[in-house]
Formats: structure tokens, sequence, C-alpha cells
């Protein structure tokens, strides 16, 4: 891939892929990193965020926020696990006061993103997750500044040698 990579596509077979593969992100993870996650009810964004827990090392089961907005875990760097599942206007979300985790030490997963992309900070890793069957699902990286253009240059080689 080029300098100027604009994105990675990734066709997971099994729910154990979607987390290794959220495991070499969270490996990969560096302090300020914000992973936006959209898709459908389940397309996998929690399943994507335990391997991401799992690869910052993160002992515990990363569970879905939906009913508490966030979570927070602990590991070689501390995740915040933020679900705007329950927002309803982009208002609520900029009500909130993130910008302490959205700029802070730690690493940011936000699911259900696309509610609050207006409010989000311009540079991020944008990661769609779309269902294809029971078993497959249809993941995109989109990344938005040089940072998240470095991570997927490397996901994108460790990808080929999977295969």
């Amino acid at each position: 891939m080029n300098a100027e990579m604009t994105g990675l596509k990734f066709i997971s077979r099994s729910q154990e892929q979607t987390q290794r593969l959220g495991m070499r992100l969270g490996e990969l993870a560096q302090t300020g990193d914000l992973f936006l996650l959209t898709g459908n009810l389940g397309s996998g964004k929690t399943c994507l965020t335990q391997g991401i827990a799992w690869g910052l090392g993160v002992k515990e089961y990363a569970f879905s926020p939906s009913f508490v907005i966030m979570r927070e875990y602990h590991g070689r760097l501390t995740l915040y696990h933020i679900d705007f599942y329950r927002l309803e206007r982009v208002e609520e979300i900029a009500d909130l006061g993130l910008d302490e985790y959205l700029y802070g030490k730690g690493v940011c997963v936000v699911e259900w993103a696309e509610k609050g992309m207006a409010v989000l900070p311009e540079e991020h890793l944008l990661i769609d997750l779309s269902y294809i069957s029971d078993t497959e699902r249809s993941i995109s990286f989109e990344p938005k500044g040089k940072r998240y253009i470095q991570i997927l240059k490397t996901l994108n080689l460790d990808i080929k040698k999977w295969n």
C-alpha cells in the first residue's frame, strides 16, 4: 500500500477472527488513539472491542456498555469503551463531557460512533462492521490522520501473513 492509504477491507469468518483482528489493533494502540465503530446490531462491534481490550492487556471481559454509556478497563493503557446506542441527539453526546477521555492518556473505542461524528475528534480510525452471514462480517477501516494510516499499513501486512 502507498503512503496515501485510504482504507482497508477485511472479511472475518468467525467471532474469533474478529477478536484476533481487534487484539492486533490493541497491540498497536498508543496513548490517545481513537477507534470509532459503526454498524448495525449484531455486526461485531463489541466482539472487536473485546479483542482490542485483550491486545491492551486487559484481563477482564469487555461487555457492551449500552446501559452505562462508558466502561473503563485497565491494561497496558486504559481502555475507555464508550457506547452511543441509547443517545438520540448529538447534543446529548456533546453534553457528556467526554473530552478527558477522547483527548486523554488512554485508548477510546466508541460504538455507534455515527451518532456523534459531529462532536468527535477529526483524527481517528473509522471501523465499519457489516453483517454478511451468521459467521461472516465485513470490516472496513478508514483512517483519518497519519497515525491511523500507519496503523492500517501495519495491520494490512499482518493480515497478509495470516492468509
